[in-house]
């Protein structure tokens, strides 16, 4: 008799435990958007990412489906951590801490090779013609906060892909390979940088 009440007890105690790690681990209720798991092939197998700062991108193309094909197959060689579609669904590439290929030739407080040290986010569409929705940039805070907090990266770590570009390229005039382009635009940028203030 001893034994089956020293049986129930182990059990319920299990079950107790369990549901204590699931209700740590179920971050749903906190998330009011989509977020699914889509891995790109296209990340480093040898480094780690130090995660010290944030990198903002807009993908420049007119569609999820593009944008994401773009970043994830081996052909192009391109890659970020994140991808914030229109509707605010979050497309997650990859874990902050692997390092994936968005920042190309870059600088950020005196270090190169932003891809070793930075995460990648990238909005879907083209701010030079649209601006940001606010579902964009709402799940992106929701997206961010955390990374930030866990990372301890600082708000002014928070950056476009334009500055880290032209950072590289005062440092490095004589490098003509390194053109500028389409990037996510100051106001929306300064869109972002108030949300996560605020938040």
């Amino acid at each position: 008799m001893k034994l089956k009440t020293l049986i129930s007890a182990v059990i319920l105690l299990i079950v107790a435990l369990t549901l204590v790690q699931c209700k740590e681990n179920d971050n749903s209720s906190d998330s009011h958007y989509l977020e699914i798991l889509y891995p790109t092939q296209n990340y480093s197998r040898n480094l780690t990412n130090d995660a010290e700062a944030i990198i903002l991108h807009h993908t420049a193309l007119p569609t999820i489906e593009k944008s994401l094909d773009m970043l994830t197959l081996p052909k192009n060689i391109v890659s970020t951590h994140c991808v914030i579609d229109t509707d605010g669904t979050r497309y997650i590439l990859a874990d902050p801490g692997i390092v994936t290929f968005h920042a190309g030739k870059s600088i950020l407080n005196g270090r190169e090779r932003c891809n070793e040290f930075c995460i990648g986010v990238e909005f879907q569409g083209n701010t030079q013609e649209k601006p940001l929705t606010e579902d964009q940039i709402k799940s992106a805070v929701e997206y961010l906060k955390p990374i930030m907090r866990q990372y301890q990266i600082p708000l002014k770590n928070v950056v476009t892909h334009e500055f880290i570009r032209n950072n590289y390229m005062e440092a490095h005039p004589e490098d003509l390979r390194c053109k500028d382009k389409c990037d996510i635009t100051p106001p929306e940028y300064k869109r972002v940088i108030q949300a996560l203030e605020e938040e």
